[in-house]
Order: structure tokens, then sequence, then C-alpha cells
């Protein structure tokens, strides 16, 4: 195995891990921590989504950090900031600190959640960077099947605080040496003659297409995510039981998994723009039709399974979409522009998709709403 090899393989166990604990352990905690401090779910939730927010602003800065420095400096230093991060929360006497704890793990999810890695990955294998990207994916989508139960664990046998520093603690031992040892692939992200490097970034993230690219992604990314974190909602007012809209729930993941080994074929039929245009209009109509099928609930969970299919591949549109447009030159700094607007709203997705169901006067309602945002989104991209 080349060290290309090595550093994917490194980056597979990293990503789960960082996902895992930086992400998927927090639902896990939550009622174990708002019973022990007396916070709202509400005061806490949106502690958690400060984190994803920061995530998404210091994603700008990563980006430019990896076109100078490569993966290795910049994705083990994000390492160390997310067990820091981790330990912060759990020590964190009142909301005040808390939040700010989470402001200082949203720091480590930019320099090691995917953006990071896609731009590793294309920075290594260039042309040849799908199937890598994919694998990926496939692993870290694992994430929560991994943590989630093992987060359970933890606190069962200890308190969330406890819980949440032996998390920390893996985090460390796990992503920091393999960032720092196997993350030393020669960095070969596209480079252009002195001056133009900045020249093209800069026309890119000025360019019509461009905003215009990052806006239809970040609300389809709304819409589908939104749609599929709850699916439990929607389920339980078609008359499913908890148990079995849990279920539902569960098999998104698989799903998102199907929808990413799918996506190979799909990328080497269509081009860039019809690749885009697809996945997010197929994507918000399947949400639509959640929202309109009045039953059976096996049919309603199955193309809710179908909608996550597409919301795995709006993942791996994130990864490729940019270099599949505009090369690689400034990859870094270009998609931490790019994956910014969708991380926020992924981000606002769990609480936005439970707002627009209110709104609209329930969850089969709000999945017509949120499934019509993606298909206009898909519609819009046929433009550009």
């Amino acid at each position: 195995m080349d060290a290309r090899g090595r550093g994917l393989v490194a980056l597979c166990a990293t990503e789960i891990t960082s996902w895992g604990t930086l992400y998927y352990a927090f639902p896990v905690l939550l009622g174990p921590i708002t019973a022990d401090t007396g916070w709202s779910s509400t005061a806490a939730v949106g502690a958690f989504s400060l984190g994803a927010i920061v995530s998404a602003l210091v994603g700008v800065v990563v980006g430019r950090l990896l076109d100078r420095f490569g993966p290795r400096r910049v994705m083990t230093t994000g390492s160390v900031v997310g067990a820091l991060g981790l330990v912060a929360v759990a020590l964190a006497p009142g909301l005040a600190v808390f939040y700010l704890a989470w402001a200082l793990v949203g720091v480590g999810q930019a320099a090691t959640f995917y953006p990071p890695a896609f731009a590793a990955i294309t920075g290594w294998y260039g042309p040849d960077r799908l199937r890598p990207l994919t694998t990926v994916t496939l692993v870290a989508g694992f994430a929560s099947t991994v943590f989630a139960p093992l987060t359970a664990a933890l606190v069962g046998a200890l308190s969330w605080r406890d819980a949440y520093l032996v998390l920390a603690l893996v985090l460390a031992v796990v992503t920091v040496p393999l960032h720092a040892v196997f993350l030393r692939v020669p960095w070969t992200a596209a480079v252009a003659a002195p001056g133009t490097a900045e020249d093209t970034a800069r026309s890119v993230l000025r360019s019509p297409r461009f905003l215009g690219l990052a806006a239809v992604m970040a609300l389809a990314g709304f819409g589908l995510y939104s749609a599929t974190i709850n699916l439990v909602g929607l389920l339980e007012a078609r008359g499913a039981s908890l148990d079995l809209a849990a279920i539902g729930l569960g098999l998104i993941g698989a799903g998102q998994v199907a929808g990413r080994l799918l996506y190979g074929p799909l990328a080497r039929r269509t081009g860039p723009a019809a690749r885009v245009a697809a996945v997010l209009a197929v994507g918000g109509a399947l949400v639509v039709l959640v929202g309109v099928l009045p039953g059976p609930v096996w049919l309603v969970i199955a193309v809710a399974v179908l909608a996550g299919a597409c919301r795995g591949m709006h993942t791996l549109l994130q990864a490729s979409v940019v270099a599949d447009r505009w090369g690689t030159i400034s990859f870094g700094r270009v998609n931490g522009v790019f994956t910014a607007p969708t991380t926020v709203a992924i981000a606002l997705a769990p609480a936005g998709g439970v707002l627009v169901a209110e709104l609209v006067g329930g969850f089969p309602a709000g999945y017509v709403a949120l499934g019509g945002l993606a298909l206009v989104a898909g519609l819009a991209a046929l433009q550009l």
C-alpha cells in the first residue's frame, strides 16, 4: 500500500471517530445533560447548533490553510482542538461556558470533518478522486452506528460529563496520531503560476454560477436533511408506533449508504450540471411524496429510504462538484466557501424542519414544503 492508500485508511478511521465523538454523541447525551443541569432541550441544542455554525464559518479559513500547509498540520491541529473542546463541554459549569465550549468544538469540526478530508483526497488523487471520496463517506456513514450505542453504554455507567471526557480521550488517541503520522502524503494539490492562484480563486468565488450553485446546494441540503432527521414525527403522524418510526429512521442510514454506492455509476453517465439537478430534484420529489402518501406505513418508509439515498448522494456532490466545475486550483479555499452555506443549513435542519411543520400545520404538509424547496433547487441547478 502506498502513502496515499495509508492516508486514505487513516482518514476512514479518523472521520468515523470525529463524526462519532464531535457530532453523533450529542443526541444520545442530550437527555442526561438536561436532566442533570436543568437546562431546556432548546438551550442545549442551541449550543450544539452554534458549534455547527462556527464550523461553517471557520471552514472558510481552514480551506485557505489547507491550500497553504496541506491536510496533515491542519487536521492534526483540528483533532487537538476538538478533543479540548469536548473536555470544555464536560467541565462547563454553566450554560454560557457550555456555549463557548461548543464554539471551540465547532473549530475542531471545521478542521476534521468532511471538507478537509475531501480536500486531502482531491489533492492526493486528482482525477481519480471519486472512488476514495466514496470510500471515506461510506465508512464515516457508520459513525452513528458505532458511536450512538457506545455513547449510550458510557452514559449508562458514567455521568454525561465523564462520558464526554472518555469520548475526548478516544478522539485524541485515535485521530491525533493517525493525522500526524499517516497524512504525510506529498501535497500535490493543483497549483498555478505565482499570483494566478489568488486571481483564479477570486474569479470563481465572485462568479454568479458559483454563488448560485452554493445557494441551491444549501437550500436542497436543508430540505433533504430536515426531512430525513424528522422522519419519526412524520411516521407517528401516519399512525406508526414509536418503535416502528425509530426503525424507519434507522433505515434512512442504509439508504444513504446505498446512495453513495450508486453515485459512481451516476457520475460516469452524467455531466456535473445534470447530476446536481437530478439528485436534488429527485430527492425533493421523493420528500414531497413522503408527505402526501397516506400509507401504508411500510410504503412511506420505503419512499423515505429512497429520499435518504439522495441525501447520501448530496454529500458526494459536496465533495466533488467544485473540482468537477472549476478544477482543483485553490481547492481548499474555494471548497471551504462553497460548503459553508450548506453546513449552516444542515445545522439548522433538525429544528428548522420542526418549525416548518408547525408553520404549515403538521409534518405531512411540512414534508411537502421541505421537498418543494429541494425540488425548486434542483430545477434551478439546471440553469447553472
